[in-house]
């Protein structure tokens, strides 16, 4: 089992910055590739990025590449991302999620644990 609790979310005014963070706990000593998704209000949840367990690897969603960044900390077990030149669309609940995948995979259901949930907001 690995839990995964997520911080660094908040208020903010579009074009402003935020860094969240993830931290796991658990059977950590997996190479688990990591990942944020988001969902706003009556919206699926949707792939923003991810990071491959070397730290080696990322992708992302077209719609956050040149703003967003992700990156980890295997000896901290945390994973970041950096979100810079926010938009109101970017306004979502963000979560972050591990699964056993050997490359950074942009689909939902390769992930096997979640954290809770960190609110973003952008205000225009």
């Amino acid at each position: 089992q690995v839990q995964l609790v997520e911080s660094g979310g908040g208020l903010v005014q579009a074009g402003g910055s935020l860094r969240l963070s993830c931290a796991a706990s658990g059977r950590t000593g997996s190479s688990y590739a990591m990942g944020w998704f988001r969902q706003a209000p009556g919206k699926e949840r949707e792939f923003v990025a991810a990071i491959s367990w070397s730290g080696g690897s990322t992708n992302y969603a077209e719609f956050v590449k040149g703003r967003f960044a992700i990156s980890r900390d295997n000896a901290k077990n945390t994973v970041y991302l950096q979100m810079n030149s926010l938009k109101p669309e970017d306004t979502a609940v963000y979560y972050c999620a591990a699964g056993r995948a050997p490359f950074p995979s942009a689909v939902l259901t390769t992930y096997t644990y979640w954290g809770q949930g960190n609110q973003v907001t952008v205000s225009s």
